[in-house]
């Protein structure tokens, strides 16, 4: 299964695929989409054209994006989330499932610890992900977005597991129970 990271930023807007097979990962691509000029509008249409690019190209299974975090500057923050909003809306529009991660959840999968520092959560990504060579901070910030969606997706994989173990269990005994009882 291939899993998408966007790290979202109105000038730099970071992305990253990994592949995700069985407990494994491994990198595929990272990159980040450079929106400059004054005018919001086409900043958008820049990241909207070209994480659409990178999704066509990349054809990933999932999508994950970092939440967005309230800093003191409320215009920064508008905008900021205006970014978000494509990188939710491209993935979306190519018919993903998209997790959404706070950005300790990220550090904590990746590193163990919800306060990590960037170097930490770089050093952490290059070791999950041997050779991996970053196109930029915004990039690898993607790539821990998508090593945190894929130890949740494998999570969940091992819970649903668990549970249709416990259901064909439970469906076995309820089989016994009834051979026990026309006998």
């Amino acid at each position: 299964m291939r899993v998408i990271g966007i790290d979202p930023g109105l000038r730099n807007l970071g992305w990253g695929v990994i592949e995700m097979a069985g407990s494994r990962l491994s990198h595929i691509a990272n990159g980040t989409i450079h929106s400059a000029g004054d005018e919001l509008a086409l900043r958008l249409v820049v990241l909207h054209a070209e994480l659409t690019e990178v999704i066509a190209r990349y054809t990933p299974d999932a999508a994950a994006v970092e939440q967005t975090f309230v800093n003191k500057d409320a215009v920064a923050t508008l905008k900021l989330g205006q970014a978000r909003g494509i990188a939710l809306l491209v993935p979306a529009q190519a018919g993903l499932a998209v997790g959404e991660y706070a950005p300790n959840a990220v550090k904590k999968a990746v590193v163990g610890v919800g306060h990590a520092d960037k170097t930490q959560v770089q050093h952490m990504v290059r070791h999950q992900l041997p050779g991996v060579q970053f196109d930029g901070p915004d990039a690898a910030d993607a790539l821990a977005i998508a090593i945190c969606h894929a130890h949740h997706l494998q999570s969940s994989q091992r819970a649903n597991a668990a549970m249709l173990g416990r259901s064909a269990l439970a469906v076995s005994a309820d089989q016994a129970r009834i051979r026990r009882a026309r006998s």
